[in-house]
């Protein structure tokens, strides 16, 4: 991992429709957003984190704390948008596009991803997924599926049950084996990003509302690494109280 310089950028949006200033709600007396920064920074491979937000007040908290910081357009129609206008102004060669909403992010699920880059000279993205634990997980909307082909590059991504098993939402002996979740963590090529704005939203993408898709429908490849981690997301209020209890567990020993 050497061989390249990597950065990892974390969108931070202050509006949301589900929780406004989720980035600066206070986990164990600090702010998400520096729960999701430092946890980054322990990745080896990466050389600068750095958080691209549209809002003043995420700007002064991650100063506040020591990490660094820009300000981007508040009209990015995507997290992927606001990266890849942050990265402009990088040298490193990979970008990894990390959410703002995980506070327990594994590092090693960073590190994983940026593994392929030195292999591959010609791959552009790489992402992740995870062994699915559940048949309720298998079928709900809210767990992105992805079904890859044998040398792990994605086939396809789906809100609903992959692969579906001749009419039935799992396996008919109830075993989830070869079923994965996609774990919504991106490393990119600095090149594709620049080639990100002539990409106009596809039809699967519409379909689904699922970005990833219109990357596949353009004709790149997207390499999928297998990683054990369940992520732990900070969507709503109540959601805090959990995650607090879980780091509270982890200093523990727990």
């Amino acid at each position: 991992m050497n061989e390249l310089k990597s950065i990892v950028i974390i969108p931070a949006r202050f509006d949301s429709s589900r929780f406004p200033g989720k980035p600066l709600a206070k986990i164990a007396r600090k702010p998400l957003i520096q729960h999701v920064y430092e946890r980054a920074l322990q990745a080896r491979g990466v050389e600068t984190v750095l958080v691209a937000t549209d809002d003043a007040r995420i700007l002064d908290a991650v100063l506040k704390f020591g990490g660094a910081a820009c300000m981007t357009s508040r009209t990015h129609r995507s997290g992927t948008d606001r990266v890849a206008e942050a990265a402009k102004y990088s040298d490193a060669q990979i970008v990894v596009n990390l959410q703002g909403d995980e506070p327990l992010i594994d590092p090693g699920c960073i590190e994983i991803i940026l593994k392929p880059f030195v292999d591959e000279p010609e791959l552009m993205i790489s992402t992740a997924k995870s062994p699915l634990t559940s048949e309720e997980e298998l079928i709900s909307p809210n767990v992105v599926k992805v079904v890859t082909d044998q040398k792990d590059y994605a086939l396809y991504f789906s809100r609903q049950p992959l692969p579906y098993f001749h009419g039935k939402p799992a396996r008919p002996d109830g075993n989830l084996a070869g079923s994965f979740k996609h774990i919504g963590i991106y490393a990119y090529r600095k090149h594709f990003l620049e080639l990100l704005p002539t990409l106009k939203e596809s039809p699967l993408e519409r379909a689904e509302g699922l970005e990833q898709l219109r990357f596949l429908e353009n004709g790149f490849k997207i390499k999928v690494v297998l990683y054990d981690y369940q992520s732990v997301a900070v969507d709503t209020p109540e959601d805090l109280t959990r995650v607090e209890a879980m780091l509270g567990n982890k200093a523990g020993g727990g």
